[in-house]
């Protein structure tokens, strides 16, 4: 009596267990249920880890199925970034006699580094991705501003250039230009800096281009100053140190551009489904996020307090088992 219980428990109040003899239809079913089941089934899960590689933030959970219907917008926004900066740290370390701050590649600000990046970070705005959104929009704002200051038409640099000057690109060259644009670049280190804490979640190949970026807009700061001070009292050693610091904030965005690259082969990859892959070194399961935690904490707890029912419950089908055996 008692084996036939506990086989009842097992198995008789299953309402997924299939009723063959009644071509698998019984009343017992939770209709409601049974629609939840069929759509979670034809849903498509996707890891932690691949949704942090392809997406470049932690999973989170949003209403509608957007990511199902859109595309993943991550890679054009980090192409926007390459196109951008790639030519750019080039420039800051004079290759091949290249300079004048990469106002060559003003039309790539423009288009890769402003209207791609933009457009990119509305796409992850729309899919609910908060921290790429706002890394990405806040980029393609910096090279908007970039572009801005290197174009003549918005006299930027002009409002510097001495009375009686030839030409305005003169105003590039003055204490007042050089010491008020640092500003500009200190502040956007500081922002990086937070991008960088706030990877630490992401991915190792995302950290390295953050921490990078803090480095080489901190370098380019104090070149800057550096060659204010130069211009302004004349000395060859500081514009030297300038020229030098200069080189070095170039350096260091290469290095941002070779990991940004890498990352946006990676993904690529992914998102062609190719037979081999490259690791980016997933960090979202290593650090755990405040609301994981809690829940955790929240399941401890419920398993701690049933923890004796259980066990009582799990003594008392023994008992049973043995007593009915002894019969």
């Amino acid at each position: 009596m008692a084996i036939e219980s506990i086989a009842q428990t097992g198995t008789g109040n299953d309402s997924r267990e299939k009723n063959f003899s009644t071509n698998g239809y019984t009343s017992t079913v939770d209709t409601d249920a049974t629609l939840e089941q069929i759509r979670t089934a034809n849903s498509i899960s996707i890891s932690p880890e691949l949704f942090e590689k392809i997406y470049l933030s932690p999973q989170n959970a949003v209403r509608g199925d957007l990511r199902k219907t859109f595309g993943n917008p991550t890679p054009v926004c980090l192409l926007g970034f390459l196109l951008s900066l790639s030519p750019l740290s080039c420039d800051l370390m004079s290759w091949r006699g290249a300079g004048g701050y990469g106002a060559a590649g003003i039309g790539a600000y423009y288009f890769f580094g402003g209207l791609l990046m933009i457009l990119g970070g509305i796409f992850e705005f729309i899919l609910g991705n908060t921290f790429p959104f706002v890394v990405f929009s806040s980029f393609g704002a910096f090279w908007l501003t970039f572009a801005a200051t290197l174009q003549p038409s918005y006299y930027a640099y002009g409002l510097y250039a001495p009375e009686g000057a030839a030409s305005a690109a003169e105003g590039l060259t003055t204490v007042g230009f050089q010491s008020s644009f640092a500003f500009f670049l200190v502040f956007v280190a500081v922002m990086c800096f937070i991008y960088l804490i706030c990877s630490l979640r992401t991915n190792i190949v995302f950290v390295t281009i953050f921490f990078t970026l803090v480095l080489g807009f901190t370098l380019l700061s104090g070149s800057f100053w550096q060659t204010a001070n130069g211009i302004g009292n004349a000395d060859s050693r500081a514009l030297a140190l300038g020229h030098g610091l200069q080189i070095a904030s170039g350096a260091c965005f290469f290095v941002t551009c070779m990991a940004g690259w890498y990352m946006f082969f990676a993904i690529m990859l992914e998102a062609l489904d190719f037979p081999f892959q490259i690791p980016v070194g997933d960090l979202s399961t290593l650090i755990k996020g405040a609301s994981q935690k809690k829940k955790a904490k929240e399941n401890m707890v419920h398993l701690e307090g049933n923890g004796l029912a259980v066990r009582t419950l799990a003594s008392w089908d023994h008992a049973q088992c043995r007593k009915a055996v002894g019969r």
